[in-house]
């Protein structure tokens, strides 16, 4: 290890340490970017609903990286979900929070599964915000701290076919953005990370077929780099090239693209709505 590279994960950890909180860590993104805090020596509560997923990563970490891991099996669609959060660590000084957990769904809108697209809007935005409310509140005390909340590069504009899903990232996004220049002089650094299409288990799972797709482990880094420089993260080279092309374009025609897409990533064309828990 080099000596630049210590000073890289000393700072990391001075300004984000000594312990982060990672949503969604069982799989994918979540658990991609769990592994590289570890590797910068911070301890971490990993939170999922599956309780062996979290226990085998939760026992590698603390193996390879010499780190603390707390594991929390633990439903963010639950109304009691914010005060089981809160009783796991308030006891602990938090300087991070990843904000990863979230499933989507696709198909027509108006064929979906209500319950199941309201537990959607409860994971993907209602825990989501009262994480940032909470966490925000004790990084602003503590003069420090970041918040890296999952969006998607749908979340630019509607994307037909997967309707509330993308609607649920637009929020996700709008939210990050302006904490990022609210929280911004209390210290406390908050970062967009929009993603393209990702090989973490998501598509097949909602009913969805990719072609290219990017690999959650080669985006950790890059979305951690951008923390406390940049607002918002493109990770990943598809991230940018599918954003960046229909920048040009007029919102509505953005709009009928993306529902082209989405309608060609669809393993099937009934109206069944299906829906994918992280």
């Amino acid at each position: 290890m080099t000596a630049a590279r210590t000073r890289r994960q000393q700072h990391f950890l001075s300004r984000y340490g000594p312990w982060a909180v990672v949503t969604g860590a069982s799989s994918g993104i979540g658990r991609a970017l769990a592994c590289r805090l570890a590797e910068t020596g911070l301890n971490l509560v990993l939170v999922a609903r599956s309780r062996p997923a979290l226990d085998g990563l939760a026992a590698q970490l603390a193996a390879r990286h010499g780190v603390q891991v707390r594991v929390l099996d633990l439903d963010l669609a639950r109304d009691d979900q914010l005060a089981v959060l809160r009783a796991a660590t308030d006891p602990l000084e938090v300087g991070l929070v990843v904000a990863a957990a979230g499933f989507g769904s696709s198909g027509p809108f108006l064929d979906a599964d209500l319950t199941s697209e309201t537990e959607l809007l409860m994971v993907n935005g209602r825990a989501l915000m009262q994480a940032c409310f909470h966490f925000g509140r004790r990084f602003r005390a503590r003069g420090r701290g970041g918040l890296v909340l999952l969006s998607s590069i749908v979340g630019f504009q509607g994307m037909p076919y997967a309707a509330h899903y993308a609607a649920t990232k637009a929020y996700v996004q709008a939210l990050a953005e302006a904490l990022q220049v609210e929280l911004s002089a209390c210290g406390v650094d908050v970062l967009a990370a929009a993603p393209g299409p990702t090989h973490s288990g998501f598509a097949s799972r909602a009913g969805l077929r990719l072609g290219h797709a990017l690999d959650p482990e080669a985006i950790a880094q890059p979305i951690l780099e951008a923390l406390g420089r940049q607002g918002t993260v493109l990770p990943g080279a598809l991230s940018k090239l599918l954003t960046y092309a229909l920048v040009p374009l007029p919102r509505w025609v953005r709009v009928r693209i993306m529902g082209q897409v989405m309608r060609g990533m669809t393993s099937t064309h009934s109206p069944a709505t299906k829906t994918s828990r992280s």
